[in-house]
């Protein structure tokens, strides 16, 4: 069996266009599609440090080559002992490719 929900126009049209948005901004590299496991993961409070590293195939050691931070302080992050100051968020956050807020646990 079908099951249906109805909506007034503007909202579907509402939702349309979102969708058009995102599609045009993943289409132009502007957003990242990932897998549902990755979304599951930082929904049930994992590190997002953490999971953004694993997610990108890097191992502490790597990042820490890459980002510069050392890895005391990527220990320390993705063990929720120490948030890390806005210079080392932004470090971490560019050699992952993602947003400051993306790292920060919440």
């Amino acid at each position: 069996m079908t099951e249906t929900v109805t909506v007034p126009r503007a909202e579907y049209d509402r939702l349309r266009a979102m969708e058009e948005d995102i599609e045009a901004r993943v289409a132009a590299g502007e957003e990242e599609l990932v897998p549902s496991e990755i979304a599951d993961r930082l929904i049930d409070g994992a590190s997002p440090l953490r999971v953004w590293r694993e997610y990108r195939g890097l191992s502490q050691s790597r990042l820490v080559r890459v980002s510069g931070v050392n890895r005391v302080q990527i220990v320390e992050i993705e063990g929720d002992r120490n948030a890390g100051s806005v210079r080392t968020l932004r470090k971490l956050a560019d050699a992952l490719g993602v947003a400051p807020d993306d790292i920060v646990t919440g």
